[in-house]
């Protein structure tokens, strides 16, 4: 064990509070970013900052084609760097957390989710705002981590961290959510003056190191029916019974898949490559058949797969469907795509970030150290994507995340930041 814990704890929640008073919803990410650099740069870190270019990413497959479409403007990333010894002597390590959190139903909080509250519960330290878990806190941890690294080996008081070359910077990015906008921006024009070797993104894995992330396909489906009068409907064509038809389908082809595409980190998951319809808006008026529906839907891509692939598969589906329905096959549906997709992503669990991390947990008493698969997409697809390894480990849990009263364990943040500290040091030396 470190002394992490006992030495960043006040510096850590200091920070880990003033990040999530800010709401960092819509698009609204600027000012905890310049809070962010202006503490990075009180900390002693060389300070970097940009801003994705919309035309760039357009020509990148997980966002829309349209420039227009992919918002940018007053969005900055940003990157803190710390060197070791001879930095160009050394490996350079990255570790990366996102600033953006998800919309707030306010009503189903008991507290203002954007006014961290602290609780004991039971004999644990508790922390409730929105992003505590995804992942503010995370990337809190990631500034402590590496400030702890760099004054340990500045005073030389600890063996361990004496000779090390090498960088570790510190990202906070925006749009994760949204498609991961700062780290694809990051990975495809790498905003600083040297290479990147691996990256550590400190989501919410539970104190557990994932290595393979599930992707996901984001279509949109379109049916026409014909309106008629309530009191005279079967004059109309009801569109309902279609959609319920071709959402047994694809209920039906999930369970297919769960069955028919393996992965060895995916066998704990009931459903590994859950399809989901999220959203759904049918007719215009109480009293007429409902002539129009529109329906959005995610539909996972397994590690090994791509969002293409998996996309003509449910194509395929919905055309043998449509072929065998007069209705459909006179009025054929609309299924395109929308918003951003998410390609799944995986790295080898050899990887020297993966052992590091996985010797660091060991080092703090952590036994869990196989690496696991997400049924969540992340940022790590774009470093990965870019020949960068990256590896996700970080406190809270997915269950917490995007949910009311979303809640972390303090513990595990401090936990969190010896774990990365101690991961970037095996990784310099």
């Amino acid at each position: 064990m470190n002394d992490f814990a006992s030495e960043r704890d006040a510096d850590l929640r200091e920070f880990a509070e003033g990040l999530l008073r800010f709401d960092t919803t819509e698009e609204n990410e600027a000012p905890a970013q310049a809070f962010v650099r202006e503490r990075l740069d009180e900390l002693g870190f060389e300070t970097y900052e940009w801003v994705a270019d919309a035309e760039e990413l357009a020509d990148h497959p997980s966002f829309p084609d349209d420039p227009g479409e992919i918002p940018v403007e007053d969005r900055p990333s940003v990157g803190g760097v710390l060197e070791f010894g001879d930095p160009d002597a050394g490996p350079t390590l990255v570790l990366n957390g996102h600033v953006d959190v998800v919309p707030v139903a306010r009503e189903s909080w008991s507290s203002d989710p954007f006014d961290p509250t602290w609780r004991d519960e039971g004999d644990e330290e508790t922390l409730t705002a929105r992003g505590a878990a995804d992942m503010k806190s995370g990337l809190a941890a990631c500034v402590f981590a590496a400030k702890h690294l760099h004054e340990s080996a500045a005073d030389g008081s600890v063996p361990e961290v004496r000779g090390l070359d090498g960088r570790v910077v510190v990202e906070s990015v925006v749009g994760e959510e949204a498609g991961g906008v700062g780290a694809a921006a990051a990975a495809r024009s790498n905003p600083y003056p040297f290479e990147r070797d691996a990256a550590i993104i400190a989501e919410p894995t539970e104190l557990r190191p994932i290595t393979a992330s599930e992707g996901s396909l984001m279509k949109r489906l379109r049916l026409t029916g014909r309106s008629a009068h309530a009191a005279t409907r079967w004059r109309g064509v009801d569109v309902l019974p279609s959609f319920e038809q071709i959402r047994r389908a694809f209920r039906d082809l999930e369970t297919e898949r769960g069955e028919s595409v393996t992965h060895p980190l995916y066998d704990r998951f009931p459903v590994p490559w859950p399809v989901v319809v999220g959203r759904v808006e049918a007719g215009d008026w109480a009293s007429s058949v409902p002539a129009e529906l529109t329906a959005e839907l995610q539909i996972g891509v397994a590690p090994g797969e791509t969002v293409a692939e998996v996309e003509e598969v449910f194509d395929r589906r919905l055309a043998q469907l449509v072929a065998d329905d007069e209705w459909l096959a006179d009025h054929p549906p609309e299924f395109e795509r929308f918003s951003v997709q998410f390609e799944p992503s995986e790295i080898d669990a050899d990887e020297p970030v993966v052992t590091a991390v996985q010797r660091a947990m060991e080092a703090n008493g952590l036994a869990e150290t196989d690496p696991r698969g997400a049924t969540y997409g992340a940022d790590a697809r774009h470093y990965i994507d870019a020949g960068v390894p990256t590896v996700m480990f970080g406190p809270g849990s997915i269950e917490q995340a995007h949910f009311p009263d979303e809640t972390i364990v303090w513990s595990e943040v401090l936990t969190a930041g010896e774990v990365l500290s101690d991961a970037a040091r095996e990784f310099l030396a």
